[in-house]
């Protein structure tokens, strides 16, 4: 039996399937050591993909799939081939660069939804070319090593005279090297032309392992510079501090030179998941190249600013080249709601409300962009519209959101939705994600951590509020992580005296995501934490119970030094 597939990246692979209907984020999702899947809320967690060829509907949350697929490529731990059900521009753009700057390809393809449902795990299949077909012999995996992209370019990309001068290799090697990244990423998106951006925001200084770095000093060997201002996202330590915090001394050393690499060529210390918390934010309408993910649905939901889920790697081609595929939410088109989803009326809610509603309607909409209807009346603040954006890039693929009433592009896109498949989301489902969440089986506390994103200073403000005249427990860590930028600005403020002696430490630089032990303390069986993401994150990470809960929730904690397991009042019938 032969299934026709659609070739993202061309190649010749065999294996066994290893199948789930279930998305996975590559970042936080699988060890880029051992190709094993971590995610604890995943149904193939324990499941290895090396030399398997491995079928999910497409990828979810992180920018830096990209980063961990090349990591496991180069180490050869990877899968033999990717199939999708849905195109996935992050984890095939980290195939492209493999292919482009390594030599080292595997093929992916793309079938329809009727013969995913065909796949199955433990079967033996091929792909060659566009065609997967089953239980034929192994091929020959040496054909799967292809050194160069594709030099021709197709005609139904129109090309700026400065564009085909980067191809030529007129303004330097790396602004060549880049540009034909985004002519093959442009191809695979259907994108009929490029246009400029303003700014940049980098993913790709998270250092995940040697490919990362080798990746960025690469292009540094070619004298790279960046064509536009760009900021860098939280990196992989404390720069400052991270002697001092009981860092790794070895992986210190190899994110400064990652971080390093990439301000030599232009970028801004900024350090910061949440881009959008500095001055330099984009604005309604602006067209901007930026990767993490929650940064991204940020970015266009809340600000109206306009780029795409970018990957880790193609970032910094587009910020090398100033230009993008005019593509995906670039496009007024592609910024519709393609669901409504309808929020029964909640009295009394907390501020966990908003990351719980935004984790269950991420895994509720997968890759499309919602319409949320309901929520009018509760004017939500701009951390609460920060922690649904985090935990909804977590759990889905669409590059933003609507909320009637709250967002700048709702009403008037909510002329389009009349005619919209529509869900409803009840308490019941809230519940059940907050069992998701709260994977801690007994009480016990050892770290309350906070800051995932970035602490902003309206948080600093309601935290420092929440610590006045109290004190932790001293059994208890309570950590924060936050921008240089908003730490200065919190101490400006007045904030940092009652939070530090409340006995909360900060960390900036570097974000939950990427800190581990000493700074989750070894002898907490539990952390506790107000953030989606890192709820989700946290048990394959850091292999601790996780407490999920408000701020409030968090500090009270803190004090008593053990989690009320019960649900809160909102949430009960």
């Amino acid at each position: 039996m032969t299934i026709q597939c659609r070739s993202l990246v061309a190649g010749a692979a065999s294996g066994d399937l290893l199948v789930s209907d279930v998305a996975l984020s590559f970042w936080g999702g699988i060890d880029a050591d051992t190709g094993i899947i971590v995610d604890q809320h995943h149904p193939l967690k324990g499941e290895c993909i090396a030399g398997r060829v491995f079928g999910i509907p497409a990828g979810r949350g992180s920018c830096t799939g990209s980063g961990v697929l090349l990591e496991l490529l180069l180490r050869k731990r990877g899968p033999a081939a990717l199939v999708f059900q849905h195109v996935d521009q992050i984890l095939t753009l980290g195939v492209i660069v493999a292919k482009a700057m390594f030599g080292v390809s595997i093929p992916v393809v793309v079938i329809s939804s009727e013969d995913f449902r065909l796949l199955s795990s433990g079967r033996h299949v091929a792909i060659v070319g566009s065609e997967l077909s089953f239980d034929i012999p192994a091929l020959d995996t040496d054909r799967r090593h292809m050194a160069r992209l594709p030099t021709t370019i197709s005609s139904n990309i129109k090309l700026s005279l400065k564009d085909r001068a980067m191809l030529a290799g007129e303004i330097g090697l790396a602004s060549k090297l880049a540009m034909e990244i985004l002519v093959s990423m442009a191809e695979m998106q259907g994108a009929r032309s490029f246009l400029d951006v303003s700014q940049a925001h980098i993913d790709a200084c998270i250092y995940i392992g040697p490919a990362s770095l080798e990746f960025a000093e690469r292009f540094r060997s070619l004298d790279a510079r960046f064509a536009v201002p760009t900021t860098l996202n939280s990196i992989s330590i404390d720069q400052r501090r991270w002697r001092e915090i009981g860092m790794d001394a070895t992986l210190a050393v190899e994110a400064q030179k990652l971080a390093q690499a990439y301000m030599s060529m232009g970028a801004a210390m900024s350090f910061t998941c949440a881009p959008y918390l500095l001055d330099t934010a984009p604005t309604s309408g602006e067209n901007i190249g930026w990767a993490e993910s929650n940064a991204v649905v940020f970015a266009n939901s809340v600000l109206g600013a306009r780029t795409q889920k970018y990957p880790d790697f193609l970032d910094v081609c587009i910020a090398l080249t100033g230009r993008a595929p005019a593509a995906g939410c670039h496009l007024d088109e592609h910024r519709l709601p393609k669901l409504r989803v309808d929020v029964s009326s909640l009295s009394g809610i907390d501020d966990a409300f908003w990351p719980l509603l935004g984790y269950h309607v991420g895994k509720l909409t997968g890759p499309d962009i919602p319409m949320i209807c309901g929520l009018e009346h509760l004017e939500p603040h701009v951390s609460d519209l920060k922690a649904f954006g985090a935990a909804f890039a977590t759990t889905g693929s669409a590059p933003m959101f609507h909320i009637l009433g709250v967002t700048p592009e709702a009403d008037e896109v909510a002329k389009t939705t009349s005619n919209l498949p529509s869900y409803q989301v009840n308490r019941a489902q809230l519940r059940e994600c907050w069992k998701q969440l709260n994977t801690a089986k007994e009480p016990s506390l050892g770290l309350v951590s906070l800051g995932n994103p970035h602490f902003s200073l309206e948080e600093f403000e309601t935290l420092a509020a929440r610590c006045s005249t109290r004190r932790k427990h001293p059994d208890v860590a309570v950590v924060v992580t936050t921008s240089r930028a908003v730490c200065e600005q919190a101490l400006t403020a007045g904030y940092l005296d009652s939070i530090q002696a409340f006995g909360a430490g900060l960390i900036t630089d570097t974000c939950w995501c990427m800190l581990g032990e000493p700074v989750v303390p070894l002898r907490a069986k539990n952390i506790m934490t107000n953030s989606g993401k890192y709820a989700h994150y946290a048990p394959g990470m850091v292999m601790r119970g996780v407490h999920f809960a408000s701020l409030s929730s968090c500090i009270d904690a803190a004090c008593s030094g053990q989690v009320d397991q019960g649900l809160p009042a909102w949430l009960c019938d």
